[in-house]
């Protein structure tokens, strides 16, 4: 079967973050090669034919530098079978009532409407036999839905991130069956890179950040 998995970034990341402040030896779990994590996860009627992260660019200069050096080692080790979908981060006016103070916040977009289409895109374009959404976001209940109503040739499937659960997703899978990522951290381990990726013809690298190393 023809499986993509579509993973939410923003919800994948904190969820993982969180889990690191439950347990710190899920700190190298950040530096992963998620095509290697996710294939874990395949029966031998399965073929992983793409993950697709779905994200949007930090607007802190540290957290952008290391998320472009995860996805550039992901991209020098995966190829075509990465591929990163982008929203934006914008800063949304906040009032504190309390202070009567104004500050603003990165909020991300355009990220659930991403998942959305390409959920649906795939499966219209029969891109895909297997999808498997990798989110604990009620938001994404909808596509899922119109996917098990409308295309009952495709299997669709939840993995819950790392810290992260909905009900409301969880009722969207057969007999409430789901995958929680906490409980697979072995797989996480499988799946780290070596502190230095090299391209296949050794012309470029990435390296892990210094604040990832344990």
């Amino acid at each position: 079967m023809r499986t993509i998995f579509y993973v939410d970034g923003f919800n994948f990341y904190y969820g993982l973050k969180k889990q690191i402040t439950i347990d710190n030896k899920w700190r190298e779990s950040y530096w992963v090669d998620l095509v290697k994590l996710f294939e874990q996860f395949l029966g031998p009627e399965d073929d992983l034919i793409k993950v697709k992260y779905f994200t949007a660019q930090p607007l802190n200069v540290g957290k952008k530098s290391r998320q472009s050096a995860l996805f550039k080692a992901n991209d020098l080790i995966n190829g075509e079978r990465f591929e990163i979908i982008r929203g934006k981060y914008i800063k949304k006016d906040i009032l504190c009532y309390n202070c009567d103070t104004h500050f603003s916040k990165p909020e991300e977009k355009r990220t659930d409407v991403n998942i959305a289409v390409h959920l649906l895109g795939d499966c219209a374009l029969d891109k895909v036999d297997k999808l498997v959404l990798v989110t604990a976001d009620s938001n994404l209940v909808p596509p899922l839905e119109f996917i098990q109503k409308n295309f009952k040739d495709k299997v669709a499937r939840v993995y819950f991130p790392p810290s992260n659960f909905s009900n409301d997703l969880k009722r969207t899978s057969p007999r409430g069956k789901v995958t929680l990522l906490k409980d697979n951290f072995r797989k996480f381990e499988n799946a780290k890179m070596e502190n230095i990726v090299y391209k296949a013809d050794g012309k470029d690298s990435a390296s892990i950040p210094a604040k990832w190393i344990i």
